[in-house]
């Protein structure tokens, strides 16, 4: 899949990967719609766009919202007639002292967003993704893998969303679209998942019976963890336009080394390929490598 003139909508790009991918992808010459819920909050794309010389489609998309997924989706095939790749990268984080101390409003919430967000769009993008033969990719998460301690809403979505794709993937090849899940680690430089108003204190008062774990693992975090892996946005919206630009992209694609390794503590198909392999046979499709 080359870049000359075909058309990418990217989902919410105010800031981080999404941001960096909207970029990436327009000075890959892409044709770049990048989304977000609120468009006022697009100064720093704009700028950035504008630093790397390129100019991007901004147009808004609320992820938990049908109308405005629907509206934003017919609006680009109105605009450029076609479209063809989607990467999903709209999310929000969650992260609260263990189940007992969050709320279901809180738990479905993540859910509505970083699950049935990704399902709404990429349902409302997938016939036209099939007319272009086209690429669907989603920003996913090692906790999609591996459970991560206190982001048990966050994983189970993340998980939920692995499960779609890996299942959606063998039917949606055979009609012409490729599926990716991108799995990044920790990425320093956005404001996804940082909680300025957290601090020891907060963490103790709010959590109950689990204030010692709870601080126990920040300091994990803030040490030893998530230190190690470190990859920033620009290094990811590497990776995603490269997948969005390979011949035969694998479905699960790790976005750096130490994400990789990470995942073989649970993966023995770490890119999704035997499992993708076999799938195929029950639809009655060939091994795409040796077809």
């Amino acid at each position: 899949m080359t870049a000359d003139r075909r058309t990418v909508l990217i989902t919410g790009t105010s800031s981080g990967i999404g941001l960096a991918t909207a970029v990436a992808a327009a000075r890959a010459g892409f044709t770049t719609v990048a989304t977000l819920r609120e468009p006022a909050r697009a100064d720093a794309l704009l700028a950035a766009a504008e630093e790397a010389g390129v100019t991007v489609d901004v147009r808004r998309l609320d992820v938990t919202d049908a109308d405005s997924v629907e509206e934003c989706v017919a609006g680009v095939r109105d605009t450029y007639g076609r479209l063809d790749a989607v990467v999903n990268n709209a999310g929000i984080s969650n992260f609260d002292p263990t189940l007992e101390m969050s709320t279901m409003a809180a738990l479905r919430a993540n859910l509505e967003v970083n699950f049935f967000g990704v399902i709404a769009v990429s349902r409302a993008a997938m016939p036209l993704l099939r007319e272009a033969r086209g690429r669907l990719l989603t920003v996913g998460s090692v906790h999609g893998l591996v459970g991560q301690p206190f982001n048990e809403a966050y994983s189970a979505a993340k998980f939920a969303v692995e499960g779609f794709m890996e299942s959606l993937a063998p039917v949606a090849a055979a009609h012409g679209v490729s599926v990716s899940v991108l799995v990044p680690g920790f990425v320093p430089d956005t404001s996804f998942g940082v909680f300025p108003d957290i601090d020891r204190t907060t963490i103790h008062a709010a959590s109950g019976p689990y204030a010692d774990t709870f601080a126990d693992y920040l300091a994990w975090v803030g040490g030893q963890g998530w230190e190690a892996a470190g990859q920033l946005s620009h290094e990811v919206a590497e990776v995603v336009v490269r997948t969005l630009t390979e011949e035969r992209p694998a479905f699960r694609i790790p976005t750096n080394a130490w994400a990789a390794d990470y995942l073989a503590h649970k993966l023995a198909d770490p890119d999704g390929s035997t499992v993708q392999t076999l799938a195929r046979t029950w639809i009655g499709q060939p091994d795409p490598l040796n077809s």
